[in-house]
């Protein structure tokens, strides 16, 4: 178990392919042992939430006890950053007290100018243009339920545009998994993401049918975000036919596996018949949060 070279984890495209398998074998074995090693003994990790959290939140926090070290979580308005304090200021005095800033934020950008000045590192929890350690619990889900070398192909099914999606993205990239995005028009993946895949193997489509289609994997995510609250009527009426539903996962492969990364709007992107289904393996993947993020943190902080 090599440490992460990465100061930072803003993004999947932060680390290689090696260390994502790293990160990934590590989760696995820490699930496995029953002597799980106290790794962050003596370490005090800062959790810093700009948005409502309930898996972020919870398995950061387990997976730091878990390893021995201690965390601080702080709502955005408990800090001086809700009073005008800049993000660089924030970070230069934590660092001084902590180990290790674990951020869930509106804005990318305010992750960026903190790794900029701070001298420990700073672990994305959720921006507005990726979520890397969902991505990390979504890969060890599919290879616990499918296996690598056994995917043909996976779709994402929804909102292009979305953290999710492109950390997706640039993890099925690194490891060279075929994914297939059915989105709307107007709502594809950001150019900055799509810039960094080769779209030979990570491709775009407006169809959800053809999307699904002979997928090992169905992934969906909420249709609106949060701060995308007055869209919803909008969004209702085109994400529509992108409904996770008995009629749609017909053309998926007959024991394929769904995934969501939760909460999940039952109704909306998803029928009750689906996630509840056999095939749901969307509690997997979401305990799979603590142990990736357990690896993350004994790597990168070893």
């Amino acid at each position: 178990m090599q440490k992460l070279k990465t100061k930072d984890f803003l993004s999947i495209s932060d680390i290689s392919k090696s260390e994502l398998k790293n990160i990934l074998d590590t989760a696995k074995r820490f699930k496995k042992i029953k002597g799980i090693p106290q790794s962050l003994k003596e370490k005090n990790i800062t959790l810093i939430f700009q948005k409502p959290s309930t898996r972020t939140r919870v398995s950061f926090e387990v997976a730091i006890n878990k390893l021995g070290g201690k965390s601080l979580s702080l709502s955005w308005n408990e800090l001086q950053l809700g009073r005008g304090e800049t993000v660089e200021d924030t970070a230069r005095v934590l660092e001084r007290y902590t180990d290790c800033i674990v951020a869930r934020v509106f804005s990318h950008e305010d992750l960026v100018r903190m790794s900029r000045v701070a001298r420990i590192p700073i672990v994305n929890s959720l921006s507005d243009l990726e979520h890397p350690c969902q991505s990390l619990a979504d890969l060890l889900a599919i290879d616990e339920s499918v296996g690598f070398k056994s995917v043909e192909k996976i779709a994402y099914v929804g909102d292009g545009n979305n953290n999710v999606c492109h950390s997706l993205m640039l993890g099925c990239n690194l490891l060279r998994l075929p994914l297939t995005i059915g989105c709307p028009k107007g709502y594809e993946p950001r150019k900055e993401i799509l810039e960094k895949v080769d779209t030979s193997l990570i491709k775009v489509v407006n169809n959800p049918v053809e999307s699904v289609k002979n997928s090992d994997v169905v992934y969906t995510d909420a249709w609106v975000s949060m701060g995308m609250e007055s869209e919803k009527e909008i969004r209702m009426k085109i994400f529509s036919p992108y409904q996770i539903n008995r009629d749609l996962i017909k053309h998926a492969k007959k024991n394929f596996v769904f995934l969501h990364c939760l909460p999940a709007h039952r109704g909306q992107e998803v029928t009750d018949e689906v996630i509840d289904s056999k095939n749901s393996a969307v509690f997997d993947q979401a305990e799979n949060r603590m142990w990736t993020q357990m690896a993350l943190l004994h790597l990168i902080l070893k």
